[in-house]
């Protein structure tokens, strides 16, 4: 058990040294928030998949003791993740009913007949790639220029998002996820960010489409299921951001990872591995989330030997899980896609709350980085790694820019 709780630091960075420290001393870890709130965060990995499906271990807000006795403030960075009303926050009956009225948007069957559409959005990207690696003296930032348009545009698709509406999503959604941001400026960014969502909605509500968005407005007002405008609301920003955030992370993340494991790449071409395997083994190795709020024991729980109060809010370590040596071996630090078991990582959640997503997002970092390095297999990173600059944020995992030269 770590005695002293580790201050998180709201301006992010790379979090596997901490991570392998903290682990060395539990698989359970006091934690000072930002705003200097009280937390804790679960590590290891065996640890972390039994405390994610403890059933006295709830996501609703109403759990969260300081936020319910009234000492979390409404410009809190975080505190979106706590009271968003949507799945991430709701729990037994209404987390089942609000589940079931967005899984049928991706079942393995609609997911696999998005191929076609993601593999054309994908060559269009590496051909916009190529153009600004020729304007840019053969240099191009591979995040801006690919790893974000293609999984921003298939979830814009799938809801029925205006182009004209992409970009502004995109850059609010960085602000929600942000940890280093003010008090103002959160309220406002989440402010703008309803806003926006609200009038999508609204335009959905008037010409309804063949999207998700209208499909969950059509289950709203039958006389079954229902969702209230708030969770439509909050379902939709849930999925604007999960839809893109972590996808753009997990590719971002692959391309730096073969980058400095070039050996990787002959594993792929003498088949002793498929693309599958180098995003698993990303997910793992450097997973798109770092940090994750919030989880809540519904009573005082042990965990690993460590005693987590009830209402803790307690965030899911799944970057310091995917390196654990008790769970991934001695070498759990490197990249290695013929590492067996295949798939043995939490970055897709576990138990009732796994991510929904989690097939689209391995259909489409899988497509994107095979045509990608078939298309340049020379390609490697424009500066060294540790001159990447980092995410502003402990729950999202990777960096901000990926400037790549394409061929030697």
């Amino acid at each position: 058990m770590n005695a002293t709780p580790y201050r998180l630091d709201p301006t992010g960075g790379c979090p596997h040294a901490a991570n392998a420290r903290l682990l060395a001393q539990g698989a359970v870890t006091p934690l000072v928030l930002p705003g200097e709130v009280e937390g804790m965060a679960v590590l290891g990995h065996d640890a972390l998949r039994d405390f994610l499906a403890h059933p006295e271990v709830a996501k609703s807000a109403g759990h969260f003791t300081a936020l319910t006795e009234g000492r979390i403030p409404d410009g809190w960075p975080l505190r979106t993740f706590a009271t968003v009303q949507g799945m991430t926050t709701a729990d037994d009956a209404d987390h089942r009913r609000l589940r079931s009225l967005v899984s049928k948007a991706f079942t393995a069957r609609r997911v696999e007949a998005l191929r076609p559409r993601i593999e054309t959005l994908t060559a269009g990207l590496l051909d916009r790639l190529a153009e600004a690696a020729d304007a840019g003296d053969g240099v191009a930032d591979l995040r801006r220029h690919f790893a974000l348009p293609l999984p921003l545009g298939v979830i814009c698709e799938l809801l029925g998002v205006d182009e004209e509406y992409q970009e502004r999503l995109h850059d609010l959604s960085n602000q929600v996820v942000a940890t280093d941001i003010g008090p103002e400026q959160a309220v406002a960014a989440n402010r703008e960010l309803l806003g926006v969502l609200t009038a999508i909605a609204a335009d959905r509500a008037r010409r309804p489409g063949d999207d998700l968005t209208s499909a969950l407005i059509a289950a709203r007002d039958e006389g079954g299921d229902r969702l209230s405008q708030p969770e439509l609301i909050g379902t939709l920003v849930l999925m604007i951001i999960a839809g893109h955030e972590t996808t753009l992370n997990l590719v971002t993340n692959a391309v730096r990872a073969l980058c400095a494991y070039r050996d990787q790449l002959a594993h792929l071409a003498a088949g002793r591995a498929d693309w599958s395997d180098v995003v698993e083994e990303t997910l793992r190795w450097d997973s798109p989330v770092s940090y994750f709020p919030f989880r809540y024991p519904t009573r005082d729980l042990t965990v690993d030997g460590t005693l987590i109060p009830k209402g803790t809010p307690v965030l899911a370590g799944y970057s310091a899980a995917g390196r654990d040596t008790k769970a991934h071996g001695p070498d759990a630090d490197r990249f290695d896609i013929t590492r067996a078991p295949a798939a043995k990582h939490l970055s897709l959640g576990h138990g009732p709350h796994f991510c929904m997503g989690a097939p689209l997002a391995r259909l489409e970092a899988t497509i994107a980085l095979e045509a990608l390095f078939i298309r340049f297999p020379d390609l490697d990173l424009a500066v060294p790694e540790e001159d990447l600059p980092r995410h502003a944020s402990f729950v999202g995992n990777s960096v901000r820019t990926l400037p790549v030269r394409l061929a030697r």
